[in-house]
């Protein structure tokens, strides 16, 4: 008996711990650099991802980039005082459905039995955008794509995830995964074209607020804008806040990527009012097996899994952005 009443006061004690744990929600937002498959899509310039191609893209190297994306996501779970995996990743730069299925269902990552979406875009290369999610701590509820329509010598370019689904608190929560165009041709000449994705998503979050008061939304991605560029600034004025424009990592990183010696972020999440009142933290992953000498510049910069075509066996040239939320 005495055993019994022990029992019930430390599972009495532990109460709030257990129910702390259970609200925290882990997001990671990861621009993973090329991951394609091994097989030419008619369709796309996938060309220097074959065996035959720049990059000699062999099975070997193509599972092995898919093992180390699964690595790399599998620490985002580290804390200061515990680990869990994440429970939503928004994933840029991967081609297809194929290689999510093999990263969820045949890598490192297969046993934490992750689900996923992933658009089917009209980049010329193929390049998508997919949302990993464990259907243990988040219930789909609706998943659809928003088609970008170009705009004056605009190339397609990817359409823009939208997954709406249930925190384990029951929780509605909009998650939006992006990959905006690159700043090739020049920030300036290229800002139209980011602008034109700004206005597509725009457009679908002053939907969801007509319906919805106060909903939670969570945008991440790829936006080859800065914080403080035209693109993000349209977010600003309609009140969503930027979570990662002061996050740092523990070993260095002082951005998700580095250029000539300069880090600096072009992946960010941004959130609605109420879903910003719930953030815990948002830091960059940059776990030291994730870096190398910058041996021009100096210090420390992504290891990338290739410089060109020459094989570097590295991760991706971004490193992941992590965020918990308090629900």
């Amino acid at each position: 008996m005495r055993m019994d009443r022990i029992l019930i006061i430390v599972i009495l004690l532990l109460l709030p711990c257990i129910s702390q744990a259970q609200s925290m929600l882990t997001v990671v937002e990861l621009n993973v650099e090329n991951l394609f498959d091994t097989q030419h899509d008619s369709l796309k310039n996938d060309y220097e991802f074959l065996p035959d191609g720049a990059n000699h893209w062999s099975k070997y190297r193509y599972w092995e980039k898919l093992n180390k994306i699964g690595q790399e996501l599998i620490a985002c779970g580290q804390d200061s005082t515990n680990w869990t995996l994440p429970d939503i990743i928004g994933l840029c730069e991967v081609e297809n459905d194929t290689v999510l299925r093999d990263l969820t269902k045949r890598s490192l990552l297969r046993k934490a039995r992750y689900e996923y979406f992933v658009t089917n875009s009209p980049d010329e290369r193929g390049i998508d955008v997919a949302l990993l999610y464990s259907p243990f701590s988040f219930g789909v509820i609706n998943c659809d794509t928003l088609h970008v329509t170009p705009s004056k010598d605009m190339r397609p370019t990817r359409d823009i995830l939208h997954v709406s689904g249930r925190a384990i608190t029951g929780d509605t929560i909009h998650v939006f995964v992006l990959h905006a165009p690159s700043r090739r041709g020049g920030e300036k000449a290229s800002r139209p074209h980011r602008l034109t994705v700004m206005r597509r998503l725009c457009e679908a979050l002053d939907s969801i607020n007509s319906i919805i008061k106060d909903p939670n939304i969570l945008i991440m991605g790829d936006f080859n804008d800065y914080a403080d560029s035209p693109s993000l600034k349209m977010l600003y004025e309609r009140g969503y806040v930027n979570v990662s424009v002061s996050a740092r990592g523990s070993h260095g990183a002082r951005g998700t990527y580095r250029y000539h010696g300069k880090w600096g972020s072009l992946d960010q999440i941004v959130v609605s009012p109420k879903l910003a009142n719930k953030v815990a933290g948002c830091h960059i992953c940059d776990d030291e097996f994730l870096l190398e000498d910058d041996t021009k510049y100096g210090g420390k910069k992504p290891k990338r899994f290739f410089y060109g075509p020459r094989y570097n066996g590295g991760y991706s040239d971004h490193l992941p952005l992590v965020l918990r939320l308090a629900l």
